[in-house]
């Protein structure tokens, strides 16, 4: 009976992710079988590379091989738990040096990659051999984005965070800041420091990782915010400011000279619901 239901489970949760096709571009061919993948057998196709996406909250895979002549594209979408999940993992793997293309929510190519996310579903493109595949790679990713379900709005979290001089903000999917009682949160890196944001699951569970916060800092004293503040210089994470309001514990930290933590935290708490 476990056994059915475990099945019946999986082939409920690939129904709910989109399916390659090779035909969706004129003069492209499958080649060999489609493959599916859930979070207990991903280790099968990505070897050690697994536990990158598991971090992320993978759920499923359905992918694809397609051939064009001597061209070959390894064609992948990976279906995450939230949002948030499927924009940390583009974000982690994309090139920075690299523009960022207006496919789904965010997408990059390059002549050999193409990469986007839309809602909760990331989608890869790899292609072979070497050379330039970008107008092929153009228009699977227009194709395979027509056929992913969701929104192509970007996460809530991203508008926390101040946009002027910000360098990057992406997900974290553990130890924000390198705490583990800080989970799972967004961080958004500036010249003058780094804003974090973790979202707990309620008031009081965020009031719990709050005191584990302020308890991992030796000579941290109390500061008037939210609903619960403190601030500390710290060896290795600098000037540092942590509140907590609702659910949510935010602040800063590694704030650059001049530069007034509680400012900058009070303008984050600001933004927050």
């Amino acid at each position: 009976m476990k056994v059915l239901i475990g099945i019946l489970l999986a082939a409920a949760l690939f129904a709910q992710s989109p399916v390659p096709d090779c035909s969706l571009v004129t003069g492209w061919q499958q080649h060999g079988p489609a493959r599916s993948f859930d979070n207990e057998t991903l280790y099968e196709y990505m070897n050690g590379n697994s536990e990158g996406y598991l971090i992320y909250g993978f759920r499923s895979m359905r992918g694809v091989t397609c051939k064009s002549g001597e061209k070959t594209f390894v064609i992948d979408i990976s279906e995450m738990s939230d949002a948030d999940g499927a924009y940390g993992i583009f974000t982690a793997n994309q090139d920075p040096s690299k523009a960022v293309e207006p496919v789904g929510t965010a997408g990059q190519i390059t002549p050999r990659r193409a990469v986007f996310v839309k809602d909760r579903f990331y989608v890869e493109i790899a292609a072979e051999p070497e050379g330039d595949h970008t107008p092929a790679l153009k228009a699977f990713a227009a194709a395979l984005e027509k056929l992913t379900p969701g929104t192509t709005s970007r996460p809530t979290g991203l508008a926390w965070f101040p946009s002027a001089e910000q360098t990057s903000c992406r997900l974290i999917p553990e130890s924000v800041l390198g705490m583990r009682s800080l989970k799972r949160g967004y961080v958004a890196e500036y010249p003058y420091g780094k804003a974090f944001v973790v979202t707990e699951t309620s008031p009081d569970a965020a009031a719990g990782v709050f005191e584990k916060v302020k308890a991992r800092f030796r000579g941290a004293e109390a500061g008037e915010l939210a609903d619960g503040a403190f601030h500390v210089e710290d060896k290795y994470l600098g000037r540092v400011f942590v509140f907590r309001k609702g659910r949510y514990v935010a602040g800063w930290a590694n704030v650059g000279d001049g530069q007034e933590p509680l400012k900058l935290a009070g303008e984050l708490a600001a933004k927050l619901p």
